[in-house]
Order: C-alpha cells, then sequence, then structure tokens
C-alpha cells in the first residue's frame, strides 16, 4: 500500500514539473539562399504540370491564372512566349506555308504586267467631240433616205466652207490621240462633206448635150462635173487632199474594213444612201453595219431572181472599182468554190447582211452573177 501511494505522489510530482516547464525554443534555421535563376524551355518547375494534365482553361495563353505564376524577369530584348512561361506555352507544330500563286486577274501592288493598263489610261476616254460640228448640215439638208435638198443648201454654201476649214485647223497632235474608230469617223465625215461642197458648187449640173446620150450620163448626172473626184482639192490639218487620194490613202489602204466603202457617197441614186447625221467613233461599229444594211437593201445594190437562176450586184463590187478590197476578209473557200475570187469573197459579205432566205439561195442556188449598170442621177431631194 506503501509502495503503491509512493508511486502515485511521484507521477503526479512528474506531471506538475512537466506543466511547469517553459517550452522548448527551436534552433533557428537559416534561410536558404535561392539565386534567379532562367528558367529553360526543358526545365520545369516544382509545380510544373505535365501537357497532358493542363486544363482546357489554362491552355490558352491569355487565360493564365496570375496567381499561379510566379514572376520572370528577362530582359526585354530576351522575352519571348517559350522564355517567359515555358510550361504555358502550348506547343504547336510549325506548318509551312505555301506561297500563294495570284489568281490571273489579281495584280500585285506596284507591278504591272505587260497587258496591264497605264493607271492614266483606266479612265474613260471622253467621245470626240469634233465629229459633232458636222451633225447641223447633215441633219438639216439630208434625209432619212439619203437625199439631199441641193436647192436650199446652195443658199448655205458659206456653212459648207466653215465646216471644212473646221477640218484643216484640226491639230495632227490631237488627231493622233484619237482611237481608230474616230479616226476613220473623221475621214468619212470629211468625204461626205467635201462631196456635198463641190456639187453645190456646181448646182444645178449644166450637162453636154452629147454626153447626156451615153448610159449613166443623163442629164442630172454627177459625172458632168468634170474632175470630180481628182480636181477639187480642199485642206486638211494643213494637207491637201482631193475625194480620190482620200480613197486611196485612207479607206483603200490604213483603216482595211470593206464596210467604209458603204459609208462614202457619191451622192448619186446608185450610191450608197448618205447618213443624214455624223459617223462617231463610239458608234461606228454599228453605222458601218447599218449601212452596209441599207444598201444592200436597194434592188440597185442587190436583187436575185430564182427563175432565171441570177444574182444582180451593183457594179461598186466589181473588181474595177471595190470588188478586191472585200479578197483579204471574205476570199475563204468554204463556200462559192465555183467563184473568181473577188466575186467569192463579196458573196461571203454579203451573207451577213441579207435575209436568210436570200442566203440560202446564194449558198445552195446553181446561178450566175450578173453586174447592174450605176444609175450616177443625182440624189436631189430639193
Amino acid at each position: 500500500m506503501a509502495k503503491c501511494l509512493v508511486v502515485f505522489i511521484t507521477s503526479l510530482m512528474v506531471l506538475v514539473f512537466i506543466a511547469g516547464c517553459p517550452p522548448v525554443e527551436s534552433e533557428p534555421v537559416e534561410p536558404v539562399k535561392t539565386e534567379t535563376l532562367k528558367l529553360e524551355p526543358a526545365e520545369t518547375e516544382p509545380n510544373k504540370v505535365e501537357p497532358d494534365e493542363v486544363t482546357p482553361a489554362l491552355s490558352e495563353p491569355n487565360q493564365i491564372e496570375p496567381d499561379k505564376v510566379e514572376p520572370v524577369y528577362i530582359k526585354p530584348d530576351e522575352i519571348t512566349p517559350e522564355k517567359a512561361c515555358p510550361e504555358l506555352v502550348p506547343k504547336v507544330r510549325s506548318r509551312r506555308v505555301e506561297s500563294v500563286e495570284p489568281e490571273p486577274n489579281d495584280v500585285e501592288p506596284g507591278r504591272v504586267e505587260p497587258n496591264d493598263v497605264e493607271p492614266n489610261d483606266l479612265k474613260i476616254k471622253p467621245a470626240v467631240s469634233f465629229h459633232d460640228k458636222c451633225a447641223d448640215i447633215l441633219k438639216t439638208f439630208v434625209d432619212d433616205k439619203g437625199m439631199v435638198d441641193y436647192k436650199t443648201l446652195r443658199r448655205k454654201r458659206l456653212n459648207l466652207k466653215s465646216l471644212l476649214q473646221e477640218f484643216d485647223n484640226l491639230d495632227p497632235n490631237e488627231y493622233r490621240t484619237w482611237a481608230n474608230e474616230d479616226k476613220i469617223a473623221f475621214w468619212l465625215n470629211a468625204y461626205n462633206i467635201q462631196m456635198l461642197k463641190i456639187i453645190t458648187d456646181n448646182y444645178p449640173i449644166r450637162s453636154s448635150r452629147i454626153l447626156r446620150l451615153y448610159p449613166g450620163w443623163g442629164p442630172n448626172s454627177i459625172l458632168h462635173i468634170k474632175g470630180i473626184w481628182t480636181d477639187y482639192k480642199f485642206l486638211v490639218m494643213d494637207e491637201e487632199f482631193t475625194l480620190s487620194e482620200i480613197d486611196k490613202r485612207f479607206f483603200r489602204k490604213e483603216f482595211d474594213d470593206p464596210r467604209i466603202f458603204f459609208a462614202i457617197s457619191s451622192t448619186s441614186l446608185s450610191s450608197p444612201p448618205l447618213r443624214n447625221e455624223p459617223y462617231y467613233g463610239h458608234k461606228l461599229n454599228e453605222q458601218l453595219d447599218d449601212q452596209a444594211r441599207r444598201f444592200l437593201s436597194s434592188p440597185l445594190a442587190f436583187r436575185t431572181d430564182k427563175e432565171k437562176r441570177r444574182v444582180y450586184l451593183s457594179s461598186l463590187f466589181q473588181s474595177s472599182s471595190y470588188g478586191r478590197e472585200f479578197i483579204s476578209k471574205f476570199a475563204i473557200d468554204k463556200k462559192f468554190k465555183d467563184q473568181e475570187p473577188a466575186i467569192r469573197a463579196v458573196l461571203n459579205f454579203i451573207t451577213n447582211y441579207v435575209s436568210r432566205d436570200k442566203v440560202s439561195f446564194l449558198e445552195v442556188g446553181n446561178y450566175s452573177v450578173k453586174f447592174m449598170k450605176y444609175d450616177w442621177t443625182i440624189n436631189d431631194g430639193s
């Protein structure tokens, strides 16, 4: 009993002693000196998240939570996405970007292809206003059938003279800037206005009693005007011309378009009709086609006789006139092979401007070609 009491008292004293003792202080731990290290792409931080463990919210560069990224101080010129946060920059496989060839209609800036239009040429050139100078006389004195009021026009000869002076005053440098269509229109208008001037200067026509007896030389035939194509000279851009010289130099050589021959007028009944408007470059193609149709619609220019198996053509289509001028463009040998080149070319041309039934007759019919006599009677509508 006494021994148990001694053990109890001893245990109690130990407990009291322990409760009264101050807490044992641990020895201070020196902080570990760390050095700022550059993070190389291959190194990982303790909290680095493996690529497979990156959550969608942290996979985008702009969605990094700032609390989870330790500040890293890098020189400005060394800043790259990989050095800044290599563990958070998604690994992207580089792709080789193939050069894209420009489309045919694409033009690289500053580069001009051989067929490209210069910037100044992109502007649509204004219509040549010179042709309008002829509008008033043609509209006033020529009707829609090509007949001319020469009696009244004779009293306006000064107007014709002033108009022709405009052709002489034109600056050749300005003329050179025109499109080819405007140049054609210019010479067609010059030719036709000069022809009107010659007729009015000789109106009414004085004929020889002897020459009246010849076919085509009636009392009102323009053939009574001596040298009508070769002797009457006038100035164009300070250069002297006759009607014959204009015809040979421009209509037969330079411009090479047989439709032109239906736009120049000899001011006679068998001639292509004189148009009561000037020729214009911007609509020249339509005007020339219209002239061809109008001329070929006249029985004095073209007609067919199915019973006699004949095709009648204006003598304007003869080789001695304008017939040979059609060969270079229309003398194809697919059709009309039994005809000589000039007639074959003319027939090929005509099929573009006459009715379908006449075309069928020309292409498959068995016929002969005859040239009609030219009626040189003046186209007087006074």
